[in-house]
């Protein structure tokens, strides 16, 4: 290769280097967090909302803020491109397969296999036909101690919405 020939080189490596990813963005994230022994809770605090929504967003699943995403990257030492990942709107739907194998994952969607025709009976029997919204949502993730085993306690609001006919 010529000396004049070395930037046209650079620049046609660097064309062929894979941009970085949402998914690229969520590896660095877990890493810092690894790296810097943040817990879900300190992080949160630093983002300015709820440890629920804040690792949501920091998977992937939820859309942050400018000052949401520059606090987040400040505290994670995420470079900017990964800062601005954070702030566009996610590909929402993060599980690898229809069926999850990770074991604990894997128990909410036996959850909802056992119990999924219960929750859809009550929630028809005491608003009529609609769904619970998992966009106008909130939900709360508490340890409940129990001198059996301590216990997992998770609370998930959703707004009701109504089938409209048309």
């Amino acid at each position: 290769m010529k000396k004049n020939d070395a930037p046209e080189a650079l620049l046609a490596a660097a064309s062929m280097t894979k941009p970085m990813t949402r998914t690229d963005v969520t590896e660095l994230v877990m890493e810092a967090k690894i790296k810097k022994s943040l817990s879900w809770t300190r992080i949160a605090k630093a983002v300015g909302a709820s440890k629920e929504w804040t690792t949501a967003a920091l998977l992937g699943q939820m859309q942050m803020t400018k000052p949401q995403a520059d606090a987040a990257g400040k505290l994670l030492g995420l470079p900017p491109y990964a800062v601005l990942l954070l702030q566009q709107v996610p590909y929402k739907g993060s599980l690898p397969t229809a069926v999850p194998t990770d074991p604990l994952i894997y128990r909410f969607y036996e959850l909802v296999s056992v119990y999924g025709t219960t929750f859809k009976e009550l929630i028809h029997e005491e608003f009529g036909d609609g769904i619970m919204s998992a966009i106008d949502f909130r939900m709360d993730l508490k340890r409940e101690a129990d001198p059996k085993g301590d216990r997992v306690q998770i609370v998930m609001s959703g707004k009701y919405l109504q089938y409209k006919t048309y």
